[in-house]
């Protein structure tokens, strides 16, 4: 029922049969020892432009089921992506895995010979910003856990969630995951990047059931930067609180209701509809918003929508992108109005501005939002005040979460139609939605905002309070 975060999501691979993983660190690269390789490997080769984006990572997971170890797993990876220009200026790209000398020799090589056949159309450049200066990121690095001990505590954890209602029978779906990896940009020019990061998420969907009554399950998410520091009984105590609060359910009448999205659920109805922002999609001609859009009104006149991935609260923060440029804050809808689009490098010499940090590597830059602060702008009345929903005078719906988000929305044409998890509350009773389907224009939504509840809250893709928003069109289970 409710749409939790996939394993790739959370730093895990795919389910394999069960193997014991490394539990070391990745050794940490040495950027300007590889740069100086690179430099000497491209002039040996006549090569006189290049670049490089590396990731490497080393993840240790583990899942239980009913008290026995399910999965314990591990991997090291790596992705290197190599971009040479020729002398007319068109580029070339290719992948690796090996830092070798006759690794980067072949990857130089091979992103040369690719280079004759690059897109005129489509000729990526430096980030004039690839070596400005960074923020400077508070993240403490955690040294990994044995896997044993990750098993231990996520078999105490299933535990715990089991025995907090007599109904949950089960936790289906778990995972307790820590990763250490570190990033690279380098490039011909002098740039030379590099970040270290450790982080370590655990999630707990539990699954209950009465008799004579439906299944009814919820989950929760922690993230944080070691294992040891988890808020692991707060994700216990959310799953089992959401699990229990959906037992009571009923059917809803279809039609029009005032509806409160919970911040995770705003959250990824904004970031379905991220295209909105995306300088890439506006010039791809994917995007809801145009060139000249910049501006206008895009929603109530108190809403602020704010990418930042630099925010405290951002487990798993980036001080640069995938082109170098550095991360920074970036105000998208400011006063109901669209200020700004996300930009790489490419997009920002297109609409005659500078690159946002929002950028990927490759031959066709993608462009991507960091993370999300949503909430009333600075100065405003941010709408009505005093919102509650458990003393508003007509029924409300509360929407906890989204489901089928992939198949649901359709991001070019701003409709949305998704499956949800949440309560009516009509004078001051919750009760569970057996089955029901949120459907609207995004573009409606955002001029439909009545105001904010509560305080904001800190998720992991970003800072929102509850979001009132007025007549969306409910469809309850025939």
């Amino acid at each position: 029922m409710t749409n939790l975060p996939t394993p790739d999501q959370l730093g895990q691979d795919q389910p394999t049969p069960q193997q014991h993983p490394p539990e070391q660190a990745p050794a940490t690269l040495n950027p300007e020892a590889l740069s100086d390789r690179l430099q000497q490997l491209a002039r040996s080769s006549g090569i006189q432009r290049w670049d490089l984006g590396a990731s490497c990572s080393t993840d240790t997971s583990v899942q239980v089921d009913r008290g026995e170890a399910k999965q314990m797993k591990g991997a090291q990876r790596s992705a290197i992506t190599v971009r040479v220009w020729n002398g007319d200026g068109l580029v070339g790209i290719t992948s690796t895995s090996d830092l070798s000398d006759g690794g980067l020799a072949r990857a130089l090589a091979g992103a040369r010979d690719a280079s004759a056949f690059g897109n005129a159309e489509e000729t990526p450049a430096f980030s004039p910003l690839a070596t400005a200066p960074l923020a400077n990121l508070e993240q403490p690095r955690h040294e990994p856990q044995p896997i044993l001990t990750l098993l231990d505590t996520l078999k105490q954890a299933e535990r715990d969630l089991l025995a907090r209602h007599a109904a949950i029978g089960t936790v289906p779906y778990n995972g307790l995951a820590q990763r250490s990896s570190e990033r690279l940009y380098l490039n011909s020019d002098g740039a030379c990047r590099h970040q270290v990061l450790t982080t370590a998420s655990i999630y707990l969907y539990a699954r209950a059931e009465e008799t004579g009554r439906k299944p009814r399950s919820a989950g929760a998410v922690r993230l944080w930067y070691g294992t040891a520091d988890l808020d692991i009984a707060g994700c216990i105590e959310e799953a089992a609180e959401r699990t229990i609060a959906h037992l009571d359910y009923a059917p809803i009448e279809t039609g029009y209701y005032t509806c409160v999205f919970s911040p995770e659920a705003f959250l990824d109805l904004i970031g379905a509809f991220s295209s909105l922002f995306n300088a890439r999609a506006v010039l791809d001609g994917v995007s809801l918003s145009q060139r000249d859009s910049l501006g206008s009104s895009l929603a109530v006149p108190f809403l602020s929508i704010r990418d930042n991935g630099l925010h405290p609260g951002n487990v798993g923060a980036s001080a640069f992108d995938g082109e170098g440029t550095p991360t920074a804050p970036l105000d998208l809808v400011e006063g109901g109005v669209l200020r700004h689009f996300l930009h790489s490098e490419a997009t920002a010499r297109a609409f005659g501005v500078a690159p946002t940090g929002h950028a990927g590597l490759g031959a066709k830059v993608s462009v991507g939002a960091d993370w999300f602060e949503i909430g009333a702008t600075p100065g405003s009345n941010g709408g009505q005040q005093g919102l509650n929903r458990f003393n508003h005078a007509g029924p409300v719906v509360v929407i906890d979460s989204l489901s089928a988000l992939h198949a649901g929305v359709k991001a070019s044409q701003g409709s949305f139609s998704l499956p949800f998890d949440g309560w009516l509350v009509e004078g001051g009773h919750c009760r569970s939605i057996e089955a029901a389907t949120v459907a609207g224009d995004i573009r409606s939504v955002m001029k439909a905002i009545v105001g904010f509840e509560g305080q904001a809250k800190v998720t992991p893709d970003g800072l929102c309070p509850l979001v009132w928003v007025e007549g969306l069109s409910i469809t309850g289970e025939a």
